[in-house]
C-alpha cells in the first residue's frame, strides 16, 4: 500500500515539474521573439532589453523623465529622482525592495543608453577625424 502512495507522489510531483519548465520554457521563448522583433524594428538603438528586462520607455517612466534625444539626458535629474525614490523605498523604513530594485535598474539602463549613444558619437568623430597615432620622436 505504501509504494502506491509513493509512487503516485512521484508521478505527481514529476507532473507539475514538467508543466512548470514547459510554462518557463515557453515564456523565455515568446521573451526572446519579442526581443528580436524590436531590435529588428529599432537597429539604430541601444539594447531594447538589458537582463533587467526594462526598456528605456519603461525606465522613464519610473523615474518621471524625458527619454534621452539624441543620446543626451539630463543626468542630474535622473540622479535626483533615483535618489529620492531609491531612499523612499528603502525596506528598513517600510519600503518595498522590489520598487527599489526597479528604480535602480531603470537608472541602469537610462544610463546605459547614454553611455552607448556618447560611444557611438565618440567613433563617428574619429573616423570623420581619421586615425592619428600619437607618435613620440624622443623615444
Amino acid at each position: 500500500m505504501a509504494h502506491r502512495i509513493i509512487t503516485q507522489v512521484v508521478i505527481t510531483g514529476s507532473r507539475v515539474l514538467g508543466r512548470a519548465f514547459a510554462e518557463a520554457y515557453r515564456q523565455a521563448s515568446a521573451s526572446q521573439k519579442y526581443a528580436q522583433q524590436a531590435a529588428k524594428s529599432n537597429p539604430g538603438a541601444a539594447n531594447n532589453f538589458t537582463s533587467s528586462g526594462l526598456t528605456l520607455d519603461e525606465a522613464c517612466k519610473i523615474l518621471n523623465v524625458k527619454p534621452p534625444q539624441g543620446g543626451k539626458a539630463n543626468m542630474e535629474d535622473v540622479m535626483e529622482r533615483f535618489k529620492r525614490l531609491f531612499d523612499s523605498n528603502e525596506p528598513s523604513n517600510g519600503g518595498s525592495f522590489y520598487l527599489q530594485s526597479k528604480v535602480l535598474r531603470a537608472r541602469e539602463r537610462i544610463e546605459l543608453e547614454v553611455r552607448e549613444a556618447a560611444q557611438t558619437v565618440e567613433r563617428e568623430a574619429e573616423l570623420k577625424e581619421g586615425w592619428k597615432p600619437k607618435v613620440f620622436k624622443d623615444r
